[in-house]
């Protein structure tokens, strides 16, 4: 039988302070192997590398004219970019959440840390902060290097770009939190994750315009609230036509932002609970 304990519930201070604490972990044990930032910050320009010789074996003066029909710009370097970065903190995110709880039930102290009077999603939440810190870092270096090599320029508001940014990102913690539960239930996270930021990159857009998706193929994409997202984005920086008004895709995306939030904190609950009535909350 599940015993229920009444805990005094933890302030708002000490809940900032544990999630501080969180980050600030997982802070140091990423710089201790520095290494892995040089990988964050090349290993994408290597992957896009091809892309931009490809694309000036088919440009003509330049200029990506078979890019642009579907497109809307020739300059298919700066949107490939756009979408590999954005793509990045979306992978922050589930990497953050997912990966981060397999590795304390690998390291056995998961139950422990569940003991810890804080709410289980602010944990959660805690483990991604590092991990969207380090990628903003890393992107902007990547961004910079990108901008010698390949010449990335972008032609709109940078700061008007944060308004389809802020409700996408916080609409993937609610889709984090759902993806964790899964991670408790099947306690894999490498496959769940590679499956799902490669399918996420296929349907979303985020290396090529979806309007080339085969018209059967179209629909999945278009239900993805993601796919809205780096629309907009790339709509704004560098002014290419978005897929519906602007001003719906933003409505979209602050939608899915409340839903999924509501949506991945009730299934998460939901499925952390059948997890500890099963005892294979530690198992791994």
């Amino acid at each position: 039988m599940e015993t229920e304990f009444n805990l005094s519930r933890p302030s708002f201070m000490s809940n900032l302070r544990a999630l501080y604490a969180i980050a600030l972990k997982d802070w140091k044990k990423y710089w201790r192997y520095p290494l892995n930032a040089v990988s964050t910050i090349f290993q994408p320009l290597i992957w896009l590398a091809p892309v931009f010789f490809m694309g000036q074996a088919f440009s003509v003066n330049g200029q990506a004219q078979g890019f642009a029909a579907y497109s809307g710009t020739t300059d298919f370097m700066s949107f490939i970019l756009l979408g590999t970065i954005l793509t990045n903190f979306i992978n922050a995110v589930f990497w953050g959440m997912g990966y981060a709880l397999k590795e304390d039930m690998d390291d056995g102290v998961l139950e422990s840390n569940w003991l810890t009077p804080i709410p289980r999603l602010l944990i959660l939440a805690g483990h991604s902060l590092t991990n969207l810190l380090i990628t903003a870092i890393t992107s902007t270096i990547m961004i910079i290097v990108a901008a010698l090599l390949f010449g990335f320029q972008v032609n709109g508001d940078v700061l008007a770009a944060f308004v389809p940014i802020i409700p996408m990102m916080l609409g993937l913690y609610g889709f984090g939190f759902a993806f964790a539960s899964l991670v408790l239930v099947m306690r894999d996270a490498n496959t769940l994750v590679d499956m799902s930021s490669f399918l996420l990159q296929i349907f979303t857009g985020s290396s090529f315009p979806v309007g080339s998706l085969p018209k059967w193929l179209l629909p999945v994409s278009l239900a993805i609230p993601l796919t809205y997202g780096l629309d907009a984005v790339r709509g704004i920086l560098l002014n290419t036509p978005t897929l519906f008004p602007l001003g719906l895709e933003i409505a979209l995306l602050v939608a899915f932002m409340v839903l999924m939030l509501w949506l991945g904190a009730w299934a998460f609950n939901k499925l952390e609970r059948q997890v500890r009535k099963w005892g294979t909350l530690g198992q791994h």
